[in-house]
């Protein structure tokens, strides 16, 4: 018979499987028939060119692997949002890849598809990263054109990205593979050097067809917009290629004369193993959402040695805050406490609850980190900030303001990992998604919302039932109870760590025993970019 925690770590294996099985699926983009497609026509799936590309024995660290997860069901599905983003290596060099995913769709932009495409640019601009783009799209989907087109962060901002990246000194290098049609010609021609892949690559404003629509020219695409039309003709690409892997080792001798910039000289020393193994780790950590438990022992997995310095270790207890290394990296921690703990006047503090105290304690910290050059890890699992009138009396609103004004204001960089709960403002003063973290990943145990699935059934079908009433039906018990069911399950199901990912609230979900390796990357990525900013709080709540 299984002790309780045997069975709670098999539990906790049963999350990472379902993790690797779904890993695995999003792998094989469009299916089976349409990678022999590609390999029928000569060419390399995205997944395949990133693997050619990258050096070896190096980690690509995939930014948005579960983007439209679940997502356009009635159009056929979009898995990965139909494109492969991520932090990697080329020639010793870290960058970012884009890669056009053609099994999916031929690689048409979906909304979720331009969402995608800005963060990877977003995390090269803010790290000072060199971007690559293999490009092998059929432009915008059209059915979802008005859902992709005009706005501020749609299609177009990719565009304008591409320029203020040139104008930054980022270097941009774009490989046309396959299909590079209408506004969509813009990426690999505003970027630094293009070159195109004969037979399979084309690029031009308008296809054939459209051309003969247009103007009533009859033209083949080859002619219109192939390698030796764009190298010979008209001069768009700089060169061409015989096929995918020529086209890929071309990228790599460009980034093997690459020159080194500037770093933001973040501290770093020798990596040492973590306090605990990552086994232990799933062991340690509850599946059960109210159960308590010792952040400690979770931050002792992460970093080297299990060692932290902790900050004001005894004043407000349940934000735990300190400076530790992940892999070599000196990092400020602030992390959500889950076990109950009594202040020294003996009152009694909810574990994963932030209260006056602890907000206090933490802006000061975030302050501290800034003033040091340090970065900061959040570790989210947070149920929100206290309430009631002892706290509102307090100050809680106060504090709390302090704490995310510090946080907001930070010039430093930071990473977040959603552990367990990240609900309501504690998603925000934890450093959420929309407080510019430079990445943010989820467990699989993680829970992201305004409040808890029972907290916010209970309202909702408080509301549910009052609509009722206005209306002048009554319902019964036993049709309450199934409203509550109902309703309780579909907000289960938007709490759930692949909800967040496949609408890009976080970057992705990770197998816990790989927190070390993704914080360590983002530092390195980090580093690329010096801090020129100066920290200013400007006007704190005191």
């Amino acid at each position: 018979m299984n002790s309780p925690m045997e069975k709670a770590n098999q539990n906790f294996l049963d999350l990472l499987e379902k993790l690797q099985a779904k890993t695995e699926q999003v792998k094989l983009g469009g299916g089976k028939k349409r990678i022999e497609s590609e390999h029928e026509k000569g060419k390399l799936t995205a997944r395949e060119r990133i693997d050619y590309l990258v050096d070896r024995d190096s980690q690509f660290l995939e930014i948005g692997a579960f983007a439209a997860d679940g997502m356009y069901e009635e159009e056929g599905g979009c898995p990965s949002a139909g494109v492969v983003t991520g932090i990697g290596y080329v020639s010793g060099r870290m960058c970012v890849i884009v890669a056009n995913d053609a099994t999916v769709k031929a690689g048409a932009w979906f909304p979720i598809t331009a969402k995608k495409n800005l963060r990877a640019q977003e995390i090269a601009m803010e790290n000072h990263l060199p971007i690559i783009y293999l490009v092998d799209s059929a432009g915008v989907f059209l059915p979802m054109q008005n859902e992709i087109f005009p706005d501020k962060e749609h299609f177009g901002r990719q565009f304008r990205n591409n320029a203020k990246m040139s104008a930054m000194g980022i270097v941009q290098v774009a490989a046309i593979m396959g299909s590079c049609v209408a506004g969509g010609a813009y990426l690999p021609i505003m970027s630094d050097e293009a070159m195109i892949v004969d037979k399979t690559g084309s690029i031009f404003l308008a296809g054939s067809y459209l051309v003969k629509a247009a103007i009533g020219e009859t033209v083949d695409n080859e002619t219109l917009g192939g390698a030796t039309t764009h190298c010979e003709i008209s001069g768009v690409t700089d060169n061409k290629y015989p096929n995918d892997p020529a086209c890929l080792d071309a990228i790599r001798k460009i980034f093997a004369t690459l020159g080194e910039n500037p770093k933001a000289g973040f501290d770093r020393i020798e990596a040492k193993d973590a306090g605990i193994s990552g086994d232990r780790l799933l062991e340690i950590f509850p599946l059960d959402r109210v159960k308590p438990y010792d952040m400690r022992e979770v931050i002792s997995g992460l970093v080297d040695g299990g060692q932290l310095d902790e900050y004001k270790k005894d004043y407000g207890k349940t934000l735990i805050c300190g400076t530790a290394r992940i892999e070599g990296w000196v990092v400020g921690i602030i992390a959500n406490q889950r076990k109950i703990v009594k202040t020294a006047k003996g009152e009694m503090q909810m574990g994963g609850v932030i209260y006056s105290d602890s907000a206090d304690k933490a802006a000061r910290f975030i302050m501290n980190c800034n003033q040091r050059k340090i970065p900061l890890v959040f570790l989210q699992d947070v149920s929100g900030f206290m309430v009631g009138s002892k706290a509102e009396h307090g100050g809680i609103i106060k504090d709390g303001a302090k704490m995310v004004n510090a946080m907001a204001n930070s010039v430093v960089p930071k990473f977040t990992i959603v552990v367990g709960n990240s609900y309501g403002a504690g998603n925000y003063a934890m450093c959420g998604k929309a407080y510019d973290p430079r990445l943010i990943y989820s467990w699989p145990t993680a829970q992201m919302a305004v409040m808890s699935g029972a907290s916010a059934a209970k309202t909702l079908l408080q509301i549910k039932v009052a609509s009722l009433k206005k209306t002048g039906k009554e319902i019964s018990s036993e049709e309450e109870n199934q409203l509550l069911e109902e309703i309780t399950s579909k907000y289960n199901e938007e709490l759930s760590p692949y909800y967040a990912a496949a609408r890009l609230w976080v970057d992705g979900v990770i197998d816990p025993r790989e927190t070390r390796k993704v914080i360590s990357m983002g530092i390195e990525a980090a580093n690329h970019a010096p801090i020129t900013e100066r920290f200013n709080v400007g006007v704190i709540q005191t």
